[in-house]
């Protein structure tokens, strides 16, 4: 057996108890360092669990309605193009997300949705109007059944817009659309509140509707003169312009607002009484000369 060097003896050298002591403090030490992570970690771990990743945010664009608004060959604009765009319905899905329950027939419990609706009231095309090279309207009726009839409002400015959708929907009681008096609801949905917050309804569930006053709504004049100008047009192969008896405002959460007529631009529909010196000329209610819409530069 070779020799340890330096240990002329050949005995290997005895274990020292005081390095032992370091090493076993080491471990110890480490030890409750990993303790302490995990406990650290554990306590940590329900605060990042509940803490919800960001929502990406969606880009808005709308400018692209702009082409089929009026021009010298279309001077209605080219609604029945601007329906057939692939991109219109995703944009009526990404804008119109509140519920409805005026038009249609609930399946399995459920309603047709707010984007679908209003496709459906834009089906059958109108018109494509501008107002102030900022605000575009859009309207039609349903396939079938023009007196439901349909608007759609954007307001082009800014990085986030404002869409609204209005329908008017036959009460289906009394007169029928073909009598002057038929009575129609006015329905007025939008991406954004257009009541304030103390109008809320006095049951407080969603779907309750209120009488919220005129000063309680935040509707921008451009809205209520689209309105009031669409409202004010008689049927189409008809002098009659819609009764509407009752309005309502519906919040982005399905919240309803019974709202005056007028209110939403509503013009009054005014009947002259005969006086018996020959028929009485219809005086239904129609466009002014100044609601005309010129025609307007392309947006840059």
């Amino acid at each position: 057996m070779t020799p340890i060097k330096n240990n002329p003896t050949g005995m290997p050298k005895p274990f020292k108890l005081g390095k032992s002591k370091s090493i076993f403090k080491s471990v110890r030490s480490v030890q409750i360092g990993v303790k302490l992570f995990a406990i650290f970690a554990l306590a940590t771990l329900p605060a990042f669990a509940a803490r919800k990743p960001k929502e990406p945010r969606v880009r808005e664009n709308v400018e692209w309605l702009w082409q089929y608004t009026p021009d010298q060959t279309h001077p209605d604009g080219r609604e029945n193009a601007l329906a057939e765009d692939l991109r219109f319905f995703p944009m009526l899905q990404q804008y119109l997300t509140a519920p409805q329950h005026f038009w249609g027939q609930p399946i399995a419990g459920r309603w047709r949705s707010l984007a679908n609706t209003a496709l459906d009231h834009l089906t059958v095309p109108d018109k494509v109007i501008t107002d102030q090279n900022r605000y575009i309207s859009i309207t039609g009726c349903t396939v079938h059944f023009c007196p439901a009839r349909g608007l759609l409002w954007v307001d082009l400015n800014g990085s986030h817009h404002l869409v609204v959708f209005a329908a008017i929907d036959w009460t289906k009681q009394g007169a029928p659309t073909t009598d002057p008096d038929a009575e129609y609801n006015l329905w007025v949905f939008s991406n954004d509140p257009l009541a304030s917050d103390k109008a809320q309804p006095a049951s407080g569930a969603p779907s309750a509707a209120s009488s919220t006053a005129t000063a309680d709504l935040h509707l921008p004049p451009a809205l209520t003169h689209a309105i009031g100008r669409w409202t004010a047009e008689p049927l189409a192969g008809s002098h009659i312009v819609q009764r509407i008896t009752h309005a309502f405002i519906v919040d982005p959460d399905g919240t309803e607002h019974e709202v005056p007529p007028s209110a939403l631009g509503v013009k009054p529909i005014m009947h002259t009484v005969p006086t018996g010196n020959g028929p009485a000329p219809d005086t239904n209610t129609k466009p002014g000369a100044d609601d005309s819409t010129p025609i307007l530069r392309p947006r840059n």
